[in-house]
């Protein structure tokens, strides 16, 4: 069985195979390891091999981790990447770089009152229904420019881009139809005068090389590195 440090490595390697293919840059890329589910010692692990950047989706588990790594914490950036209720935007505000899921304006209202004012900016992404599934959270594509203006407009955050977690396809062509679509979104409002928007959080351990065909900037990866988590 493959450890954590040969997982991450190999997971690297899919990257800049892909970037390759995509005649892209690897550096244009960013890796975010996927922990939820997975505890601090295997946090602890990866980040020992390189990892920096982490994916948590729950926010209580999250804030746990954070609490029993602190000794790393300045040198790691902590995602959130889950569906974020309006009763627990406080503490995310307070402990995390970056989240992933703002969906509704009203979350990303209080997240901008509750960003403490002696830390950066919290960096987030709109989650898009790109693939238009009533499981899913997310804003619909037609909503997403009126309600990025209103996020932008707010003081204590950065918006940096889109993320989505399009409905599963075993196919390669077929998972790069959302991508696509979610690339093409984006460089819409870019063009519309979002220039800020510098980040496409698109791509899982099933689908990276695709994600990356389209553009994806950043990669959410957890079961390639840290192997089949349970159902929780």
């Amino acid at each position: 069985m493959a450890t954590i440090p040969e997982n991450l490595h190999r997971t690297e390697a899919r990257i800049e195979a892909a970037c390759a293919k995509a005649g892209r840059s690897a550096q244009s890329v960013t890796l975010l390891v996927v922990s939820k589910t997975f505890p601090s010692m295997a946090v602890r692990e990866a980040h020992a091999a390189g990892a920096r950047r982490f994916g948590e989706n729950y926010v209580q588990e999250a804030l746990d981790k954070i609490e029993d790594l602190t000794d790393i914490r300045s040198g790691v950036e902590w995602h959130l990447i889950g569906p974020l209720q309006s009763n627990k935007t406080k503490p995310v505000a307070e402990a995390f770089d970056w989240v992933h899921s703002v969906d509704r304006l009203k979350i990303a209202q209080r997240l901008s009152e509750q960003r403490p004012a002696g830390m950066p900016p919290l960096n987030v992404c709109l989650q898009v229904n790109i693939s238009g599934e009533a499981s899913k959270s997310g804003v619909a594509p037609a909503d997403v420019e009126t309600l990025a203006r209103e996020v932008a407009a707010l003081p204590r955050l950065a918006l940096r881009g889109l993320m989505a977690v399009p409905e599963p396809e075993g196919d390669f062509e077929a998972q790069r139809i959302p991508h696509r679509a979610l690339a093409a979104l984006q460089a819409r409002l870019i063009s519309n005068g979002l220039t800020q928007l510098d980040t496409l959080s698109i791509g899982m351990s099933a689908d990276l090389e695709a994600a990356i065909a389209e553009g994806s900037t950043m990669v959410r990866i957890g079961s390639a590195i840290f192997g089949t988590r349970s159902k929780a």
